[in-house]
């Protein structure tokens, strides 16, 4: 992998990610872009203790540009985007409407593939691979910044998920602080630790793994499941078998087995339904915090699940969910395992 990193015109970070070393990324960014201004701040719940942002300045951010518009394909003659070269494997850079900046953080995005009209599902596992080597480059250089507590690599895909970008596209946040699922998990694992000795996130996989009902796909080094507690119609974990606390300590093993894995799942996710289109879904790495007590007890997972619960209907979070963070489910989580199943690649 060759790692190109160079300045968009208002100063932001930009990166290139190559699968051949002698790819020339470095163009320059000939737009006339004032600097970035932010006015990120974080703020504490004070009934709660969670951490919420204030990011008021994100309200003029680009919202469903036309194809053609799209900031997110490569520069042509014709058209400057964020991306100032003419073609790309994989890109990283700051946003331009972060959410987190400076004192509070950082906010990326990462372009999977300089094709407008596919989708993550579509890539080949050599991409897939790359986009991997991506994620786990930002977390080590972002872990490493004054500040940061946490990083999260996530995909949203689908204007049912709120994405204003149609272009196959993730973020990275680096936070300055743990996140409130992460508070949470670490808070369920440290207790379970000091009652019984020993750590949930194994036994957690290990029983789904026994018990075999909630299991998607199985591979050398890693399983995907459906979670016996699922909160969404259609939602799936996966685990490496080793555990480990973030994307920059897996083993080159189970590094090398991830696209074909990773890849077979989305592609079942978008046979769930007879409907046109790719299945509307979140995917979301769950890391460990940079430092503290809880790091060596933590399993990096990603979790992945979609809004649509049938062809034609959507899970709204409404008066339960997000009123009282009270999940009700619609579909049984063994009923979606075995639909999961049985929409494998043929």
């Amino acid at each position: 992998m060759k790692r190109t990193s160079t300045r968009l015109a208002d100063g932001r970070e930009i990166l290139y990610y190559d699968a051949d070393d002698g790819a020339a990324r470095a163009v320059p960014d000939t737009r006339p872009l004032d600097t970035s201004a932010t006015s990120s701040e974080v703020r504490r719940d004070p009934l709660l203790g969670d951490a919420v942002v204030i990011a008021s300045h994100r309200q003029g951010r680009t919202y469903h540009p036309p194809a053609d518009a799209c900031p997110l394909c490569p520069s042509t003659e014709e058209r400057a985007s964020e991306i100032p070269a003419p073609d790309y494997d994989v890109v990283v850079f700051e946003n331009r409407f972060p959410s987190l900046a400076g004192d509070t953080g950082r906010c990326e995005v990462i372009c999977f593939t300089p094709d407008h009209r596919t989708s993550f599902a579509e890539l080949d596992e050599e991409r897939a691979a790359l986009v991997l080597s991506a994620w786990t480059d930002r977390t080590a250089e972002l872990s490493a910044q004054a500040g940061v507590r946490q990083v999260y690599c996530f995909e949203n895909r689908g204007a049912e998920i709120g994405v204003t970008l149609a272009h196959p596209h993730g973020q990275i946040y680096a936070f300055p602080f743990i996140t409130p699922r992460t508070t949470r998990m670490l808070a369920t694992v440290a207790a379970h630790r000091a009652r019984t000795g020993g750590n949930l996130f194994d036994e957690v996989l290990a029983a789904e793994r026994a018990e075999g009902t909630r299991v998607v796909l199985e591979g050398e080094h890693w399983t995907a499941f459906v979670p016996y507690a699922a909160r969404w119609p259609y939602e799936v974990h996966l685990y490496p078998h080793r555990r480990t606390a973030d994307l920059t300590t897996l083993d080159d093993a189970t590094r090398a087995e991830f696209p074909r894995l990773y890849l077979e799942l989305l592609r079942r996710f978008d046979r769930l339904f007879e409907v046109p289109g790719p299945t509307p879904y979140i995917s979301a790495w769950h890391q460990a915090p940079v430092s503290g007590d809880g790091r060596a007890d933590f399993a990096l997972h990603l979790e992945l699940f979609t809004v649509r619960r049938t062809a034609d209907k959507l899970k709204y979070l409404a008066g339960t969910e997000s009123g009282m963070e009270a999940y009700m489910n619609d579909v049984r989580p063994e009923d979606a395992a075995a639909r999961l199943r049985e929409v494998a690649s043929r």
